[in-house]
């Protein structure tokens, strides 16, 4: 398994906005084929700063069944009006030696 962190800075003064957006398409998410789980947490220190916690079967499940359909397409349009810089996209494996 797979877990990605997408770390996001959103304006400030949108952070409700944000989350609510973020509520609105997570489903888009869901019903691809290999994720298990995402989870939306919040900046206790910096409120305007997200992670969003993606649990996949693989990083080829992500970007086969995500990255590359219309879905991300309507998920990005949704949120990108939100953020100040790009998204940070990060994958790990909880396999360890």
């Amino acid at each position: 398994m797979i877990t990605e962190f997408v770390t996001m800075e959103v304006r400030l003064g949108a952070e409700e906005a944000f989350s609510s957006a973020f509520g609105e398409v997570c489903g888009l998410l869901l019903v691809s084929v290999g994720c298990r789980s995402v989870k939306l947490v919040r900046g206790v220190e910096d409120p305007s700063r997200f992670v969003a916690i993606v649990e996949w079967d693989s990083v080829e499940s992500s970007v086969q069944n995500f990255v590359d359909t219309v879905r991300y397409m309507a998920f990005a349009a949704r949120l990108m009006p939100y953020f100040v810089q790009d998204p940070l996209v990060e994958h790990f494996d909880d396999r360890l030696t």
